[in-house]
Formats: structure tokens, sequence, C-alpha cells
């Protein structure tokens, strides 16, 4: 049961490191799927992908001190990542701790952000998050945001129109496919084609010894130029491991507060505008003292700032750029934005799990399966850089994309038995895990890492900040 290599996915990763492989006592992943009410195999893969982490932070620990530490992971813990917002309590006056209800606004979305019939027998996914997204939509279906008006709407058209007009729009939604139908699309046999951590070497420079610290990423400075989901869990897992992360956002940034709470802990966060160009000089400064540049914007949004990948290069010979996206680093849809609903509907998984259930119509996965494995997959791709770096050199560019993470799940195969899966971890459980936290939301109870690293614990050294609240500055080293 302890034994990593047992795992297709750890196997897959561990080829993308492209190192030895860890001993076999090194890593153990223990505890098996069903998690969630769903076929795929979520909880493992998560787990796989989280043992990876721990893997390559596990490389940058052996550079600093020639040794290694035990990694491990469970994979119920690791399901439950999946789910933090639904795990965080907040002390009330009466000093007891109690769940914290979605916000109105979500609950809104997720019910309108569903598969919905269309005009020729096929389905489509509209997606409503953020207001200015939202409001793109709407314009092209012309109706309101309702549940009914939205349902009405798409009946009118046909799936691969509507897909088409939606992207004309620069809105987000996706046409409902079976796995076989996106392989066979140009843009489901490109991303076939490519790895799921997309490492590239983008220019030689002279190997960067890893800055005096305790932890693996002690004194690397990372930006994060990401929200929502997937972005920020990449740099809050790096923070985990050590490094100073900044978030840097405009202050009228839309954003969803109970990811902001829950997704940022570890790090600092400071407003910048990059229509304003002070805030650009500002920004140009920051990432001339990075190691790691996390974006989430879509493809050639930061090269119209300034901040391309030729650009960062150029500012910061030796940087490792991280971009997350929805549909990948090339193919028809590349420039196209998208979110966790919109890859799980166009790969197939929507189809699938709503088949495995037994819905008889398309219907999303129990958990925002694409986003955190993203998020955990450009950790893991930004550490394995860090140590490439370490070792021979060079800038580096890392893509990750949740459509890839999307594939990534379907090969791991399906799982029986699901039907009774608990979707949650016991109160036994989950005591273990809760950190206690002071923050700007209240005293907080917040599911913490949940990956273990024998000499380096997994920790957040700052609790998760107000939005904006510190300088534009990095930590001295």
């Amino acid at each position: 049961m302890a034994d990593a290599n047992r795992f297709g996915a750890f196997s897959e990763l561990m080829a993308i490191r492209g190192l030895p492989a860890p001993a076999a006592e090194e890593v153990a992943i223990t505890g098996a799927d069903p998690f969630f009410r769903t076929p795929f195999r979520i909880g493992e893969t998560v787990a796989c992908v989280l043992a990876a982490s721990g893997v390559a932070a596990n490389d940058l620990w052996e550079h600093r001190t020639g040794t290694r530490q035990q990694v491990a992971i469970a994979v119920p813990e690791a399901a439950a990542s999946l789910h933090v917002v639904n795990y965080t309590q907040r002390r009330d006056a009466d000093g007891a701790y109690r769940p914290l209800p979605p916000s109105d606004s979500m609950q809104h979305m997720m019910s309108i952000t569903q598969p919905w019939p269309t005009a020729d027998g096929g389905w489509f996914l509209p997606h409503f998050n953020l207001p200015h997204l939202e409001r793109r939509v709407l314009g092209v279906l012309d109706c309101k945001s309702q549940v009914d008006s939205v349902s009405a709407a798409v009946a009118r058209w046909n799936a691969d129109d509507l897909e088409s007009a939606i992207a004309q729009a620069r809105a987000c939604g996706g046409k409902v496919r079976s796995r076989e139908e996106w392989l066979a699309h140009p843009q489901g046999a490109y991303l076939a084609t490519r790895p799921v951590v997309e490492i590239t070497k983008i220019a030689d420079g002279p190997p960067e010894a890893l800055p005096p610290g305790d932890r693996p990423l002690a004194g690397i400075r990372v930006l994060d130029l990401t929200r929502i989901l997937a972005g920020p869990t990449s740099a809050r897992t790096l923070a985990e491991h050590g490094a100073d992360v900044l978030m840097v956002a405009a202050e009228d940034t839309p954003q969803v507060p109970e990811f902001v709470r829950d997704l940022s802990h570890g790090k600092r966060s400071t407003f910048l505008d990059l229509r304003q160009a002070a805030d650009v000089a500002t920004l140009t400064a920051l990432a001339r003292g990075a190691d790691i540049f996390v974006n989430g914007y879509r493809p050639g949004r930061l090269a119209e700032r300034g901040f391309g990948l030729d650009d960062l290069v150029k500012l910061r010979p030796g940087i490792i750029n991280v971009s997350i996206n929805c549909f990948g680093s090339g193919g028809p849809f590349a420039d196209r934005g998208g979110w966790e609903q919109v890859a799980q509907s166009v790969t197939g998984v929507a189809l699938t799990h709503g088949t495995m259930i037994g819905a008889g119509q398309p219907k999303l996965a129990p958990a925002p399966m694409c986003d955190y494995v993203t998020g955990y997959l450009a950790a893991y791709g930004a550490m394995v850089a860090l140590g490439r770096r370490a070792r021979e050199g060079g800038s580096y560019n890392v893509q990750v994309s949740l459509c890839q993470s999307a594939m990534f799940y379907q090969r791991q195969g399906l799982v029986d038995g699901f039907e009774d899966a608990p979707e949650t971890l016991t109160t036994a459980e989950l005591d273990p895990l809760y950190v206690p936290e002071p923050s700007p939301y209240g005293d907080l109870l917040t599911l913490g890492p949940v990956l273990r690293m024998s000499e380096t614990p997994c920790r957040w050294a700052l609790p998760t900040p107000k939005l904006g609240n510190h300088r534009a500055e990095w930590l001295p080293r």
C-alpha cells in the first residue's frame, strides 16, 4: 500500500522530472478511492501529484543538504484538499467554531453554470463566474441570469455554433463532448501529444545556487498574478515549502471572497494596476528580483503589458515562468479562456460522470478536480524547473492547463463502488489537520497542508492576508 509506483500517475510525473526514480521507501501513498461519488480516481490522482511535488521539494532539499527525507500522503486527505472551502470554520461570538456557508453569488453561479441541452441534441455549458464574463455570456444568449432563462436560451442554439459565438465574444463556455470526441478534436489531439506538465528551457544561463535557508524553497521569491483556484493553489503550495509569495492584483480586480480567504495562506498581498505606468515600473522591479512568475492570464495578455515570456527573460535571466490556463500550450483553442466546469465539459469528464452515476445527462463531478490538481501540477513543475536551474542553469517556461489535467485523470481509469463513498473526512480525521489562524476574516480553523515531509513539515509562515495589505517589495533573504 505504501509503494507509490503502483500508481501510473506518479510514474508519469516521475518521467517528467527527468531524474532517477526515488527509492521505494522514500514515498508513501496510502489509502484508495473512491472518496467522491464518481467513477474517476480523484483522490488517488491528487495524492500522486502531491507526492510528486514532495519528491521535487526533496530534490531541492538534497541540493541544499545532501540528504533526502520521507514523503507521505493519504488518499482521503489529498481528496479532501479539493474541498478546503467546505472545511473552513470561523469562531463565533460564543467561542465556538462553525462552518462558513457559501456566498449567495457562488451558489447562484453554480446553479446556472451547468450543462444545458441544445437544439441539435447536444449539450453546452455556459460559464457565469465573475460579473464581466457573465455579461458577455448573457449578451450572446440574450437572456436573464436565471435558470429557466439560460436553459431556454441555450436550447435555441446548436452546440458548435454556440461554442464559436461564446469564444468570439471572449466569454467562457464549452460544448459537452465524450472523451473520444475530444481526442478526435484538433485541440484534444494536440494536447494528447504533450506531457501533463510542459517544462521548456527557454534560455541558457549559469547555474544558480539556492538561497540559504532551512526549508526546500527558503529564500525563493514568487510573484503570484493569479486568482480563483488553480493559480492561487500553485502559489500557496510553494509557500508551504518556504517560498516568499507576493500576490499582485489591481484593487478593482473581481475576486471570489471565499477562494481569496482559503487559497492565500502563507502569502503576502499588494495592489498594482498594470494600467498605470508607475505600477508597471514597480512590477518590473519585482520581476527583476523574482525566481518564479506565476500567471493565469489568457495567452498574450501579459505581453501587451510588457511581461511576456521574452520580456521576463530579459528582465530576469534565470526566471521560471509558470503559465496556467484552460486549454493548454497550443492548438486552435489555446487563446480561449475557461474554467473548471468548461474543462470537465469539453474533455469528456462531465459526460462520463453523468452516465456512470445514472443521471441520464452530463453532470459535473462533485469536486473542482481540475482546478486543484492543475495548481498542484504547476507547483510541481516550478520546483522541477528550479532544480534544473540549480544544476544546469537557464530560464524555464512551465505550462499546465485544466484540460490537460482532465485528460490526466481519465488516463488513470475508473473505479467501481463509488455510490456510497464518504465525500468528506470525519471529525476524527479532520482534527489533526486543522490549523488555527487569526486572520482578517476572523479566527479561522482551516484545513492545513496534507502532504507530509519528515524533516521540513509543510506549513504556512503567514496567515491568509487582507488583500493589498503589504508593500510591493521582497522580504530580505
